[in-house]
């Protein structure tokens, strides 16, 4: 049920309507646009929504929807129903080309469409065009649409006739115009012209007499006759008779037609339909496209649950203007029934009534609305609307007589799946008066389990919504600052009307400021006071609350970064070991290989056995020393230095400021060696670093990034602690990472590419620049994805929806990419 009955007018439905009827092809969609009307079974609001989201889903992707030529038929083919009458030429070339384009969207919609897009799949599957009309159609019409000359032997050798005598006419009238002009009768740039569908020859009115024949016209001005010569006049008479033969030759053949196409007449009606149809449903995705709307999750219980909700007719005014709507996040469900909004006037309160009105008219009439993907919408019975002024001099009603009607048919008719929307709830009386009213019809609607939205400005109502479950309090949100409303709805707690603050910034004086706070009285002063404070703090905890919400991700951040280097150290680790061994190993087999091939020098040179021993001693020496040496310090070498990068990334990880116990440890003597790990300076640079490497006196040393060789003499040892120490006293603490986080915000980009990757690539790429992104505190970033088949759009969306700091996400607009982009919106 809809109340009252200018609902459409009331809620701005009426411009909705013309748009999308705008947007229709053929008269057979509009008439559907002016039909739509408030639904209330939820299957049949559900199919109209999946066949809107699937037309748009095809428009978005980019693909050639075959919505070619659609002409309204129908009058033509009900006129077939009695015997005799037929469509004319053009009418069947309309039918032909309408009949062409439902051919072509029916073939659309099978095959692997059918898979993609089911629901209009089963909208087509129950339409079929007859091969026979078809086929009929187009062995009787041109492409221009005129009919063939051999759609009857007798029409073929009509226009044949008409043909050849039109070459001898034209043969004789060019031969009597060289006479006349060779006589000086006409002058010679003068050429054959058609009068009363004759051809006629152009001479002086003066010299007319001369030339015999037959006067068909003249010239405004008179001094122009134009004559056909009495030589083609007969020919001309046998092609006017011709001509009516070939007339009704065609007549007999569009009733030979007619009389085929009379038992097809059923189903070339219902092809038209289906076309009619499929137009509304098309006009209803591009108006859709058009103000960005989506299909939220839709449930068959009274519930409504928005994110970024836009008023449509709003957003396309604001568009015009290139200036920016703020959405409206608003929530109803079977705890928190009816919202009463109040705040300053000129705040916002009327247009988020009038949003929640519209959109879900539109969703109940099968149209998409503009809200985020991940909200959610119920079903409703009825939408029962009260704004405006409704008072009349005919029926003797008042402002305030006028809403009481309203208001009687409220409390009569609502029930827990209707929805309500008062403006200025109680005003247009006496104000203790009207809001004790307006307060009893407020607990009469919540009691019967009505939902709503209210918006008002009385205190008592405030606090009834406060007290009394089901009822919620909601603020339309006001910069105390610049003295000037967000127009963002903020729920549970009541607004401020800000009277005094607007009519200060006005300029009313002061001192009857100061009277009318004496004359209301410091209570009520004192409560509109607190609700300034209220809101004040909130605002300043929300933006405590998003400091640490993005601290917090910045040490996830740098958790998982340590993470991921200590274990690929680790690995790193595990390969120079292996590759160690492996090295170790044929080392060892090439020394043994020496080994035997000396005893066999031995033997062949049949020595001593005690000169035989003694090599075996010296070769068994050299493997020993080769296998302790080269090999085993080599490898250790490697290992420390995994090692050492491996403690550094854990104590990286742990804070970086605590040392192991023991480890601030007396400064070590000079004249100890220099081993991989430790920390040096150089001797005449006071420069501190962390050894690499250690080869014999040459030793491998980590300044900051610069790596470098320094002979052991230049460098002395030092603790952990003095190295420290150094490092603070030449640069300030936290300078690094200062500089690292500058360079990535003056280098990052807000937009990732990701096209043409693997699903697990482009996941990965999107993680780290999401993490990125958040590091550098941006609001929104653009991910390039591509149209496809929307696989790779899915799955990014799905890891977007499980990440906590990202706010909401949307297609981009269609000019600038659609649904190829993902705009990603994040907590800031």
């Amino acid at each position: 049920m809809i109340y009252p009955e200018t609902f459409d007018e009331k809620s701005g439905f009426a411009v909705i309507r013309s748009l999308v009827a705008g947007y229709c092809i053929c008269d057979l969609g509009r008439e559907h646009a002016r039909q739509m009307s408030f639904l209330t079974s939820f299957e049949e609001v559900s199919l109209r929504l999946k066949q809107t989201d699937e037309l748009k889903r095809i428009h978005l992707f980019g693909q050639e929807f075959p919505l070619g030529h659609i002409t309204d038929s129908t009058p033509g083919l009900r006129k077939l129903r009695v015997e005799g009458a037929f469509m004319d030429t053009s009418e069947l070339f309309d039918l032909k080309r309408s009949l062409d384009t439902a051919k072509g969207i029916l073939n659309y919609f099978s095959g692997k469409n059918a898979a993609l897009y089911p629901v209009l799949a089963s909208l087509s599957a129950g339409s079929a065009v007859p091969p026979f009309v078809r086929e009929k159609l187009s062995s009787l019409l041109t492409k221009e649409g005129q009919m063939k000359d051999n759609a009857s032997t007798e029409l073929q050798s009509l226009r044949r006739t008409i043909t050849q005598k039109q070459s001898a006419v034209s043969k004789k009238l060019h031969a009597v115009l060289r006479e006349v002009q060779s006589g000086g009768l006409v002058e010679g740039d003068v050429s054959i012209a058609i009068r009363n569908g004759r051809p006629v020859i152009p001479v002086s009115s003066s010299l007319k007499r001369k030339i015999p024949g037959f006067v068909h016209d003249e010239s405004a001005s008179g001094r122009t006759a134009y004559i056909e010569p009495a030589a083609v006049v007969e020919l001309n008479n046998e092609i006017r008779e011709l001509e009516y033969a070939e007339r009704r030759e065609v007549m007999r053949i569009l009733k030979e037609v007619a009389d085929s196409m009379r038992p097809y007449l059923e189903e070339l009606l219902g092809v038209f339909r289906f076309l009619g149809l499929i137009d509304f449903i098309r006009a209803k995705a591009m108006f859709a496209v058009k103000i960005g709307a989506v299909m939220p999750v839709f449930r068959d219980i009274p519930h409504l649950k928005w994110k970024d909700a836009l008023h449509p007719l709003l957003y396309l005014a604001l568009k015009k203007e290139t200036r920016e709507t703020v959405p409206l996040d608003i929530e109803l469900d079977d705890q928190n029934r009816i919202l009463v909004i109040s705040g300053p006037n000129a705040g916002g309160k009327s247009v988020c009534l009038q949003t929640v009105g519209l959109l879900q008219y539109m969703l109940q009439c099968g149209l998409l609305v503009p809200v985020s993907e991940n909200s959610e919408a119920g079903l409703f019975a009825g939408i029962f609307i009260d704004i405006g002024d409704e008072q009349s001099i005919e029926n003797d009603l008042s402002t305030y007589s006028s809403h009481l009607m309203n208001m009687k048919f409220f409390v009569r008719h609502s029930g827990p799946r209707t929805l309500v929307l008062i403006d200025e709830f109680g005003t247009g009386t006496e104000p203790m008066l009207g809001g004790a009213i307006a307060e009893s019809i407020l607990d009469s609607l919540n009691s019967s389990g009505t939902y709503g939205v209210i918006t008002t400005h009385y205190t008592n109502l405030k606090h009834f919504a406060a007290s009394t479950p089901g009822i919620i309090n909601g603020a339309m949100l006001f910069d105390t600052g610049k003295m000037e409303p967000l127009f963002r709805l903020e729920t549970g707690k009541p607004g401020s009307s800000f009277a005094f603050e607007i009519a200060r910034k006005i300029g009313l004086p002061e001192e009857i400021l100061k009277a009318a706070a004496g004359k209301i009285g410091e209570k009520h002063i004192d409560f509109d006071r607190h609700l300034k404070d209220i809101i004040r703090d909130k605002h300043y905890w929300d933006r405590k609350r998003k400091n640490i919400r993005q601290l917090e991700k910045k040490l996830e951040s740098d958790l998982e970064i340590y993470g991921s280097r200590l274990a690929r150290a680790e690995k790193e680790e595990k390969q120079i070991m292996a590759r160690a061994r492996d090295e170790a190993r044929q080392l060892l087999e090439g020394v043994n290989k020496t080994i035997e091939n000396t005893i066999r020098e031995i033997r062949e040179t049949q020595a001593e056995k005690e000169r035989t021993r003694e090599a075996r001693k010296k070769l068994a020496g050299l493997k020993q020393k080769v296998e302790e040496s080269d090999t085993q310090r080599d490898m250790e070498s490697r290992i420390g230095k995994l090692r050492a990068r491996q403690q550094k990334l854990q104590h990286g990880k742990s804070g970086g400021s605590e040392t192991e116990p023991g480890s601030e440890s007396k400064p070590l003597p000079d004249d100890s060696p220099i081993g991989t790990g430790d920390y040096v300076t150089l001797v005449d640079r006071g420069i501190t670093g962390e050894v690499l490497d250690v080869n014999g006196k040459s030793i491998m040393v980590a300044f900051g990034n610069m790596v470098t060789t320094v002979d052991e003499k230049k460098l002395r040892r030092l603790s952990r602690s003095e190295a420290k120490k150094i490092a603070r006293a030449a640069a300030p603490e936290g300078r690094s990472s200062m500089f690292d986080l500058r360079d990535k915000k003056l280098n990052f980009r807000a937009e990732q590419d990701v096209r043409g990757m693997r699903a697990d690539e482009a996941l990965d790429r999107v993680s780290l620049f999401i993490d990125d992104a958040l590091m550098v505190g941006a609001r929104e970033v653009r991910i390039l994805h591509g149209k496809g088949n929307g696989i790779l759009r899915q799955l990014i969306r799905e890891y977007l929806g499980s990440v906590q700091l990202v706010k909401a996400f949307r297609d981009e607009h269609v000019e600038s990419g659609g649904s190829g982009i993902t705009v990603v919106e994040l907590e800031s």
